[in-house]
């Protein structure tokens, strides 16, 4: 199983835009195939302290996949290559 984690914050918009497609993408793809994690900048000194400047930021399996903007393409195609391997 792939995990994708979403690091955010409340009331940042381009995190409300990247939560949309996160949800459209996995939605797409078969039942189960997808682990979806959200943490908040707010509630972990350490991702604040690496993150802040950058969030939305995405993982897929741990890795950056993507920050600031998310490409629901991109994203598709990394995860299904990844649930494919």
């Amino acid at each position: 199983m792939t995990t994708l984690t979403l690091i955010s914050k409340a009331d940042c918009h381009l995190c409300d835009v990247a939560r949309e497609i996160v949800d459209q993408v996995v939605a797409d793809l078969p039942e189960g195939a997808v682990d979806v994690e959200e943490l908040s900048i707010h509630d972990d000194p350490a991702l604040y302290a690496q993150w802040w400047e950058k969030i939305p930021v995405v993982l897929v399996d741990g890795a950056l996949h993507a920050h600031w903007r998310v490409s629901s393409d991109r994203l598709r195609a990394a995860l299904t290559e990844g649930a494919s391997t």
